[in-house]
């Protein structure tokens, strides 16, 4: 098998020179056709267990070092799979890149493998005659500059994810591979994750599971640990990479109890037995956000506790995570669900999955005291007005953005306000905001999206399987709460055109946007913590590091004067350029004709620009419309 896949890509590569080679106008070699030898997966149980065993020491050098083995029940071609398209990041990210020094044996012989020529992901190999089992090595090896990819492995502490240590073989639902897992982390070091382990020294021997439940239970581990109990089914377990970032207060850890005890409330059910925040506090490894079924890895830079009063944005990251337990782990798309990890996901209900949980970790977070709720209504209004000065609108839709984990993989893009990313996101929630203010209005405020939230996935408590959805399932499931044609609503909202983002349901429930002069604490801290000075809604622009222009919106003054992401401004007029001098010029232009002149640079050549600007320094607010609590108000306050 392996000398026929070596001939045939062999021969793929013969024809494409030879394709190359022919004069215009003549005939061309007809292509090799493509045959998938990978065998598709059945949900059949698989024969055996396989023994996964991972040396995570290294943390020097940032190498895993794993030994892997296969059961196998007869002789003949096998294929063996790297993980490629991993839950919760909607795309083939599997970082098989990263996989090397592969070995594979079988009766102590070392067996050729073969990378298939279109899946770079699976590994072809012919089991001899008399082999029950395959014992193969390999490394995984970790980003050690951000250039590379996230890192994942520091002097103190790791992140460990099943997925990128280990290979399954093709042909089985992954749920129907038994596997145990083993690790041996660096002495003196405490891991955590939701797989129980036996604990002998430094080495930790996980209950054995299946392969999806194995991949879905990612580890954090590390050198400086607490762990504090939010109810008797949660535990928030913190590593640092200095023992000082462990100071939690008293308050804080309580605001984190109130944001378990509220999700519970909102949700009525719980899918999981016991449930751990993996919370990272490091610049040792990459920060992440990612949902798994009972765990969330969550990485945030230092200061989480002790800075806490600057880490606003920061605190949106749990509530988000802990909402997708029940948005996109329990309930899931019924396309994005996939027997294993190498079937293509479709990501057309990205706009339930993200766009509800963005909503509700706002809201969580706002219900919890996690953030105050003045701070949540600074950063409603920062989303909303982002997505509605965003020109994409009018040429692509919405839903076609829950393509974009597969076009782009989240590699920057020039022109975001013009190309659009991922904004099932945060439209998602402005769509799921009108739904709460259209189901108060037209039941007189008897009905609410906390309805939605109980009957959608307050179902089946303690179980922590999926159970999938449509839209027809969404658009019923609100039909049932109040009766109007929500699938007919829906689509509008996902395949609009329309130039202004969908903000009416604020304003339905008692807030309106505005802007005034005068940024908010939240609005200043974004731009701290991104060392920007945002200028979106005064001119259309971001200053990052060194004066480098990071964004400009499309069609804005900015735009129109010639500005790109990339080019430095020098100086403002006669002067040398800083975000001070930029405020103040634009603050004075609002009483002049004149426009903004700057000198800007990109690469070696100078030129001059002007920015026909005059609406002066503009930040966005949220403004209540009439007295008394409005529907946002009652959305936002503690169960």
């Amino acid at each position: 098998m392996i000398a026929r896949l070596l001939a045939a890509t062999l021969l793929a590569s013969t024809a494409a020179a030879a394709l190359a080679q022919v004069p215009q106008g003549n005939t061309a070699p007809q292509p090799v056709p493509i045959v998938d030898t990978i065998p598709s997966a059945v949900d059949t149980p698989y024969p055996g267990t396989i023994q996964l065993d991972v040396d995570a020491t290294d943390t020097e050098r940032g190498i895993f070092r794993v030994t892997e083995t296969i059961p196998v029940a007869k002789a003949g071609h096998m294929v063996l799979l790297f993980p490629k398209w991993l839950p919760g990041n909607h795309s083939p990210t599997g970082q098989v890149e990263k996989l090397a020094g592969l070995v594979i044996k079988a009766n102590g012989k070392t067996l050729p493998w073969t990378r298939d020529p279109v899946d770079v992901f699976a590994f072809h190999i012919d089991v001899p005659e008399g082999a029950r089992r395959l014992d193969t090595t390999f490394q995984f090896i970790s980003a050690t500059q951000a250039n590379q990819g996230s890192i994942v492995m520091g002097p103190s502490i790791l992140r460990l994810q099943p997925n990128s240590v280990s290979l399954y073989p093709a042909g089985y639902f992954t749920r129907q591979i038994p596997i145990q897992m083993t690790v041996k982390y660096p002495a003196g070091w405490t891991a955590s994750g939701a797989v129980p382990a036996k604990v002998a020294g430094a080495t930790y021997t996980y209950d054995k599971t299946n392969y999806e439940i194995l991949v879905d239970s990612p580890i954090i581990a590390g050198r400086y640990f607490k762990r504090w109990p939010l109810s008797p089914r949660v535990n928030l377990d913190v590593y640092a990479d200095t023992p000082d970032q462990l100071a939690a207060t008293p308050a804080q850890i309580d605001a984190h109890k109130r944001l378990v005890d509220q999700a519970v409330k909102t949700f009525g059910a719980q899918h999981y037995d016991n449930y751990t925040f993996l919370l990272g506090i490091s610049d040792q490894i990459g920060g992440i956000g990612l949902e798994h079924h009972r765990s969330s890895e969550d990485g945030v830079r230092p200061g989480y506790f002790t800075e806490w009063d600057q880490q606003i944005g920061a605190r949106n990251l749990l509530p988000h995570e802990y909402t997708h337990s029940w948005d996109g782990k329990f309930r899931r798309g019924a396309d994005l669900w996939t027997p294993d990890f190498r079937t293509p996901m479709r990501n057309s209900l990205l706009w339930v999955y993200e766009g509800q949980t963005q909503f509700w970790g706002y809201v969580l977070q706002a219900r919890s005291g996690l953030v105050s709720k003045q701070d949540t209504l600074d950063q409603y209004a920062g989303i909303m007005a982002l997505y509605d000065s965003q020109p994409a609108r009018q040429w692509r839709d919405l839903v076609d953005t829950t393509n974009d984990p597969i076009i782009s993989r989240r590699a920057p893009k020039g022109w975001t306000s013009w190309q659009r990313s991922e904004d099932y996101y945060n439209e998602g929630l402005l769509v799921w905001m009108d739904v709460d203010s259209m189901l108060r209005q037209m039941s007189g405020g008897r009905k609410s999206i906390d309805d939605f939230a109980k009957a959608f996935f307050g179902v089946r408590d303690g179980d922590w399987g999926e159970l999938t959805y449509t839209l027809d399932d969404v658009a019923s499931t609100l039909n049932g709460i109040q009766p109007y044609d929500w699938k007919a609503y829906l689509v509008k909202r996902l395949t609009e055109h329309a130039a202004g983002a969908p903000i009416d349901g604020f304003a339905r429930n008692g807030y309106k946007l505005v802007y005034t002069d005068q940024p908010t604490n939240v609005f200043k801290q974004g731009e701290k913590t991104r060392k920007i000075a945002d200028f979106t809604y005064s001119g259309g622009f971001v200053v990052g590091k060194d004066a480098e222009i990071s964004s400009v919106t499309w069609d804005s003054p900015a735009f129109k004067a010639g500005l790109d992401v990339g080019t430095t401004i020098v100086s403002i007029g006669d002067t040398a350029y800083s975000d001070d001098r930029m405020k103040a010029a634009i603050n004075a232009a609002k009483t002049s004709k004149e426009p903004i002149r700057l000198t800007v640079k990109n690469g070696d050549r100078y030129r001059q620009v002007a920015i026909d600007y005059h609406n002066g320094l503009r930040y966005p607010h949220l403004q209540k419309v009439g007295t008394g609590e409005t529907g946002l108000d009652r959305l936002l306050a503690p169960r």
